[in-house]
């Protein structure tokens, strides 16, 4: 495991990149899938990281307290390296419910992490809807717990989204997300 600290190119403002990707339910998901939200959390995850998974509770939290927000789990880990990882061990964290988010999506190709800059597990991007796209509002820090056995007292993700839906700008400047590095093929 190597800790690492997202630093994508990606910048508030920024489009969100597109995606067709499959989701463990068995159906392709794009951006518009997400469309009738007012904002889109897509967080590049993973089964095995301790830094994610520490993440689980609170971004199972997140899709269950926010109904005007769709929250995105991509898993772009190469499974063969990290049999924990595939396609079929994602599909049975949800059917045990340790993901319940909106759609958990599988990035077999890792284009998608490429192109938004994703380098570590969790890496979060919060999009706010403006017209017909999403724009990026915030890329940082789930909460201020940084180790995967360290309580939270902050929840920048839920001040964030809270911001946002209440028509302001997020308060506090992107932090570097910090989590075990992709594991790229």
């Amino acid at each position: 495991m190597v800790m690492m600290e997202s630093d994508s190119e990606l910048t508030r403002g920024d489009t969100a990149p597109d995606f067709e990707l499959p989701g463990t339910d068995g159906e392709t998901y794009t951006l518009d899938s997400f469309g009738d939200s007012e904002a889109l959390l897509v967080v590049f995850t993973c089964n095995h990281c301790p830094y994610a998974q520490a993440k689980f509770d609170l971004l199972n939290d997140v899709a269950a307290d926010y109904d005007q927000v769709s929250v995105v789990g991509i898993n772009p880990n190469d499974a063969e390296e990290y049999p924990d990882d595939s396609f079929e061990k994602m599909q049975e964290f949800v059917e045990a419910g340790k993901i319940q988010y909106d759609a958990y999506l599988r990035d077999e190709s890792q284009d998608v992490a490429r192109e938004y800059g994703a380098v570590c597990t969790p890496d979060p991007f919060l999009f706010v809807k403006e017209g017909e796209e999403f724009v990026l509002a915030y890329h940082g820090r789930v909460d201020d717990a940084m180790n995967p056995d360290d309580e939270p007292s902050e929840f920048y993700v839920r001040e964030a989204i809270d911001a946002l839906l209440a028509g302001d700008e997020v308060p506090f400047d992107d932090m570097p997300s910090r989590g075990c590095s992709i594991k790229w093929t």
